[in-house]
């Protein structure tokens, strides 16, 4: 195996890229039924927050090109 040469103050680092261990971790616990429900809620009020800003955003995106006509109409009456 590649032996460094150059001193390094600290050998478990130097030495940390061989070390495997050979305990597996737990298995992860799975959530509760409410940390489900939790989570389902969250992103359900999430997804309904951008859909009713995209709805109600919607006019203010929208060229009205009658108001473009009124508002030349208006200045013409000076």
């Amino acid at each position: 195996m590649f032996r460094r040469r150059e001193p390094v103050p600290f050998a478990f680092l130097a030495e940390a890229d061989r070390f495997r261990s050979n305990v597996t971790p737990p298995p992860p616990e799975r959530p509760s039924f409410r940390e489900m429900a939790g989570r389902w809620l969250l992103g359900v009020t999430l997804v309904a927050a951008l859909v009713g800003a995209l709805v109600i955003g919607m006019p203010a995106l929208s060229l009205d090109h009658s108001a473009q006509t009124q508002q030349s109409q208006a200045s013409q009456g000076r």
